[in-house]
C-alpha cells in the first residue's frame, strides 16, 4: 500500500506507516500498544527511557516479526568491536534474529566512520544479523557525499521547516543509490510549536511539522515522539489532511525561517 501515510522502506523492503515512533519521549506501554493497533510499524530504539518498550515489542515481534521495522544501534561506536557488541546486545534484548535498521548514532560525535566500523557494519549485514545499515548525521555536506558513495542503506536526518538544508545538501544526491531517509526533529525540539517573534499568522502544530516532512518525496518516514496517547492520536489524525498545499508550504517555510532566526 502506497499513499501519503504509507510507503515501503527500500532499505528493508517492508511496508510501513510513514509515521515512525521514537520510543524515548514518555509514551507508556499502553500508548505503545495503541500505536501498534493504529498501524505504526517503524520503531526507533535507544536505551534511554525505553525499558517499557522492550516487553511490548517482544510480544509484537513474536506474533509477526516481519510486520515490524526495528531501528537501533550501539550507544557509542568508535571501533568495529563496539559496533558488533552493540548489535549482539540489541538482538539479545529483543530476542530476535535480526535488526531491520542498524545504525551509527550522530556520526562524528557518538560514532566514527572508519575502516573498522564500516567493516563491522557490512559484515553484520552479510551475516544476516542486520537487514540494512545506516547513520544519523548532522553534517549535511558529508551526508550528501555519503549518499552518493558509501554502503549505507539509510540516513536519519534533521529536517524541518526551520532546518530545510537537506533539500539542497543531501536530497539531490540520493538519486544515484536511492538510500532511504528517516527525518527526525520535525518540530525542531518543539521550537516550531511556539510562534516566532513578530509572527501574526497561524501557529504550526506538531501535525503540521510532520506533514511538512512527509510532503517532501525524498522522506520515507518521519519520527514522532508523543508523550501520551492524545498526542499520538493528534499526530496520526493530522496525516488525514494529506500533503501540504502550495499555500501551506509557503507559510510554513516563512514561519520556519523566522523561527530559525
Amino acid at each position: 500500500m502506497t499513499d501519503f501515510a504509507h510507503t515501503t522502506v527500500r532499505a528493508v523492503k517492508k511496508p510501513t506507516h510513514r509515521m515512525g515512533l521514537a520510543l524515548n519521549f514518555g509514551l507508556d506501554a499502553n500508548g505503545l500498544n495503541a500505536a501498534i493497533d493504529r498501524g505504526i510499524t517503524y520503531f526507533f530504539f535507544q536505551k534511554l527511557k525505553t525499558g517499557y518498550a522492550v516487553p511490548v515489542l517482544k510480544q509484537a515481534f513474536k506474533a509477526n516479526r516481519e510486520k515490524f521495522i526495528l531501528a537501533g544501534g550501539p550507544s557509542l561506536a568508535f571501533f568495529g568491536g563496539s559496533v558488533r557488541r552493540g548489535c549482539e546486545s540489541l538482538l539479545k534484548t529483543f530476542g530476535t534474529d535480526y535488526i531491520d535498521v542498524f545504525q551509527l548514532f550522530w556520526l562524528s560525535k557518538m560514532s566514527a566512520w572508519t575502516p573498522g566500523t564500516i567493516e563491522a557494519l557490512v559484515k553484520l549485514k552479510e551475516e544476516g544479523k542486520v537487514r540494512s545499515i545506516g547513520v544519523s548525521i548532522h553534517d549535511r555536506p558529508r551526508a550528501g557525499k555519503m549518499a552518493e558513495d558509501s554502503p549505507l542503506d539509510l540516513f536519519m536526518l534533521r529536517y524541518n521547516a526551520a532546518h530545510p538544508g537537506a533539500e539542497k545538501d543531501i536530497f539531490p544526491h540520493l538519486e544515484k543509490r536511492k538510500p532511504s531517509v528517516v527525518a527526525y526533529t520535525a518540530t525542531s525540539w518543539r521550537k516550531l510549536l511556539t510562534p516566532p517573534k513578530g509572527w501574526t499568522g497561524p501557529t504550526m502544530t506538531a501535525g503540521d511539522c510532520y506533514r511538512f516532512c512527509l510532503s517532501n518525496p525524498n522522506v520515507d518516514v518521519v519520527l514522532m515522539g508523543p508523550s501520551n496517547q492524545q498526542q499520538l492520536d493528534e499526530n496520526l489524525k493530522a496525516l488525514d489532511k494529506g500533503p501540504l498545499s502550495e499555500d501551506e508550504l509557503k507559510w510554513m517555510r516563512e514561519y520556519g525561517r523566522l523561527a530559525h532566526g
